[in-house]
């Protein structure tokens, strides 16, 4: 599921540099369709002023990509049922499964187009890419297997093109970074201005969370915990979501500076990959070991 998050977020990238789609907020004070100074006034809000281009919507194609493959994957347990009754109930679930991804991409639409961020053809646009882009990688072999290597060769791959992309259009003097301005002039508070809201903060999240999974689950930790005689124990599982939820509600606590780009940029990447690590390896490896030393006491 990270691996098909992160890609849709890097082609949610790679479309936003090239559609070059205007936010709302922006627009409406800058287009000439509304003759005599009578444009609408749109309300905005702390979350509205993000700064990269608005096509595709990244929230709803990202949600759509989660999502897409969690129903997926959890219909391919029901379909394996081959009984009369088993077979109403996977109707049952593939029913009630869609509405929820539906009833979710349709909240998650409206609110994109509510708050003035995006238009209504920007949010299905990121809806179909997102369900695209999760039905092409999902079924990929070779992320269930992936070594550290590869996960490293991949997030070089995606980081140089995405750049290289960007400095060759510089080049050919097109802006890529065009929206930057015109969200720094138009937001209704500057205070709302965030720079992990720009193109590049998005790109350096996201592989660095691609590479803390690789490192994580190529670790010795998760080798010895999650691959062991008590990662098939409900206790072992409960234990390591709560682990997992009550650290990562702490890493929402570590704020980033900001004053400096190119420092915000590395301290992301570090954070990002941290939050992987911890959840795949690190926790899991306590739990194990706090387990192991229990039943040896006991014994």
């Amino acid at each position: 599921m990270i691996w098909v998050a992160v890609i849709g977020d890097w082609f949610n990238l790679i479309f936003k540099w090239i559609l070059f789609g205007h936010r709302p907020y922006w627009w409406v004070q800058e287009t000439m369709i509304y003759p005599n100074q009578s444009s609408p006034c749109l309300e905005q809000f702390p979350i509205t002023c993000e700064t990269g281009p608005g096509s595709p919507s990244g929230h709803a194609m990202g949600s759509s990509c989660v999502w897409y493959v969690m129903v997926t994957a959890a219909l391919s347990y029901t379909v394996r049922w081959k009984d009369k009754s088993a077979v109403t109930l996977h109707r049952l679930t593939w029913s009630f499964l869609w509405s929820i991804f539906w009833i979710i991409q349709i909240s998650v639409c409206i609110s994109r187009v509510f708050i003035a961020t995006h238009f209504p053809h920007q949010v299905i646009l990121g809806v179909f890419a997102g369900i695209l882009v999760a039905e092409a990688f999902e079924h990929t072999p070779a992320i269930q297997t992936a070594s550290l290597r590869m996960y490293i060769k991949t997030n070089l791959f995606l980081f140089i093109f995405a750049l290289g992309f960007y400095l060759v259009l510089k080049l050919l003097d097109i802006d890529l970074l065009w929206s930057v301005p015109k969200a720094k002039k138009w937001c209704a508070n500057p205070d709302w201005i965030n720079i992990d809201t720009t193109p590049f903060a998005g790109l350096v999240r996201n592989l660095g969370a691609l590479f803390g999974l690789g490192f994580g689950i190529n670790s010795e930790m998760f080798i010895t915990s999650c691959k062991g005689k008590n990662s098939c124990k409900i206790s072992f599982r409960i234990l390591c979501i709560a682990a997992s939820l009550a650290t990562l509600q702490l890493y929402n606590f570590v704020k980033i500076p900001t004053h400096t780009e190119y420092l915000f940029y590395i301290l992301s990447f570090c954070k990002s990959a941290a939050m992987p690590v911890t959840v795949v390896a690190l926790v899991p490896y306590c739990v194990h070991s706090l387990m192991r030393t229990t039943e040896k006491k006991l014994n």
